[in-house]
This record gives structure tokens, sequence and C-alpha cells, in this order.
């Protein structure tokens, strides 16, 4: 990926997460964060993955009112990016940071049934000295 992709997905990245903060009042959208932008190689097409706080129903509600919302939320974008296409944007449900603190979580579960110090196994002794 080149320099300017990088550079373009970052600014589209920030622009998109002020404008559904400020700007977009559509009471399905709940809180949205933009956790990651894709551009293709031509810079035509992005793919917007964000995250959504709430239930499965919260989830399906916000995805909606961004699709609703497609047709401000790019023209908005192509005014600020300055270039001559303004891409087509996908917005994909990212559920990674959900299934990180869930493992978190479950991690946590373990090791507090675990007494301390007893979590790492110790091979040493069943190896013989090298001395």
């Amino acid at each position: 990926m080149s320099h300017r992709s990088e550079k373009v997905e970052q600014f589209i990245k920030e622009e998109l997460s002020e404008i559904l903060r400020r700007e977009v009042n559509d009471p399905r959208i709940g809180f949205v964060s933009v956790t990651d932008v894709e551009l293709s190689v031509d810079l035509r097409h992005a793919r917007v993955f964000v995250s959504v706080l709430g239930d499965k129903d919260a989830k399906t509600a916000t995805m909606a009112g961004l699709e609703s919302a497609m047709g401000y939320i790019r023209r908005e974008l192509g005014q600020r990016l300055q270039m001559r296409y303004t891409p087509d944007i996908t917005f994909k449900l990212d559920e990674s940071i959900e299934r990180g603190s869930r493992i978190m979580k479950l991690l946590g579960e373990v090791t507090k049934d675990v007494p301390h110090g007893k979590l790492a196994r110790d091979d040493r002794k069943d190896s013989p000295d090298k001395s």
C-alpha cells in the first residue's frame, strides 16, 4: 500500500468519525466508532469498519441508519476530501473489540480460579540438571 493510500485512509477514518459523531442525526444510529478503513488500490471504494455499542437490535438499527444516511455521509466526506472521486462507502460491522473483551473476561475468570503462582507450568523439574 502506498503512503498516499495510508494517509487517505487515516483522513477518511477521522472525518467519518467526526461526521457520525456531530452531524448525522438519525435516531437509529447509536454509539458508533470507526475502527478501520480499507481503500481499494484506485481509491474509489472504501470499506469502513464500525464498532457499535449495544445489543443485536441496536447494531441492526445502527447499520440500517448508516445505510440510510449514506448519501449525506458521502457528500460531506467528498467536500472534505477534495479529491477527483469520492470513494463509494460500504459499512461493515466490526465485532473484534467485543470478541477481545469477551476473551479477556473469560481469561480473567480462568485465572481467578487458579491459585496465585500455579498458572505457569514448571517444566524444569523434569529436565536433567545442566551443570
